[in-house]
């Protein structure tokens, strides 16, 4: 098995975690590198075994009009779904409560962390930020060509935009929200997860970690972290649009929600 903190020499770089449209620079403070998402108070955990892997679901608790979307029991249908040499050493699922601080410089819908801190151990996470439900989703009516792809993308979420003098609006209703999240960003991170095991891990893999060329390793990191955004962004969309498309196709998507925001013992 793999030591993560010993493949993840980005713990604390800007590079450590990658999530979509993720813009947010907020930064630590001097001296400690765990990261403001590692930072959860007053959560609950659980640790629920989906197809013979181990995943550790943590659900921080929401301030007052913030909601998560996605249920665990939503989420764990999903990644049954996901095929499991995709899993790789993905090990938590954090349904974050994002700060306000960090909801103004750049909400996002969730995030991929290569190393992510919890507990004392260090594996790869999926974090899906709460909505606030006061709030409202603001896209600018000036757009690049992967912005009008997302806003399209938002339109066939069902989110429904109004248009103003510089923005298009849309509230930020949980039925929406949990679309965008659950049938798109959970499965878009996994994306990031996989291209990065394809160009990084899987080329070197072997049952003895003795055996491994941590060198090599690290020369595949240093390309994959080189790689552009645009190429990132692009693997993942294609990864989460396939298999979107195949679950409509056979009919498991969509289905109604489950115990929104509640861990549920089985």
């Amino acid at each position: 098995m793999y030591n993560p903190s010993r493949r993840n020499k980005n713990i604390g770089t800007k590079h450590q975690g990658y999530g979509q449209d993720n813009k947010l620079t907020i930064a630590s403070p001097y001296g400690n590198l765990k990261s403001f998402y590692e930072k959860l108070t007053d959560y609950q955990k659980e640790t629920r075994i989906i197809n013979n892997h181990e995943f550790i679901f943590v659900v921080e608790k929401n301030r007052e009009n913030s909601i998560h979307p996605c249920s665990v029991n939503d989420i764990q249908r999903i990644i049954e779904q996901i095929p499991t040499e995709d899993y790789g050493e993905l090990k938590f699922i954090i349904l974050r409560q994002p700060k306000r601080k960090e909801e103004i410089l750049s909400p996002v819908w969730g995030r991929l962390i290569y190393s992510y801190d919890f507990e004392d151990e260090y594996y790869p996470a999926i974090i899906l930020d709460a909505i606030d439900t006061k709030k409202q989703l603001l896209w600018p009516k000036k757009q690049t060509i992967e912005d009008q792809q997302e806003f399209e993308r938002l339109k066939a979420d069902g989110h429904i935009f109004t248009e103003t003098k510089r923005n298009f609006i849309a509230e930020l209703i949980p039925e929406t929200a949990r679309n965008t999240q659950l049938y798109r960003t959970l499965p878009h991170e996994f994306g990031h997860y996989v291209h990065y095991l394809d160009i990084v891990e899987r080329p070197g893999y072997n049952n003895n970690d003795d055996d491994i060329d941590y060198d090599a390793q690290e020369k595949r990191m240093d390309f994959y972290f080189r790689l552009s955004k645009s190429e990132k962004e692009k693997f993942a969309h294609t990864y989460a649009d396939k298999f979107k498309n195949k679950l409509i196709g056979e009919q498991k998507i969509p289905f109604e929600p489950t115990d929104v925001g509640i861990i549920k013992n089985n």
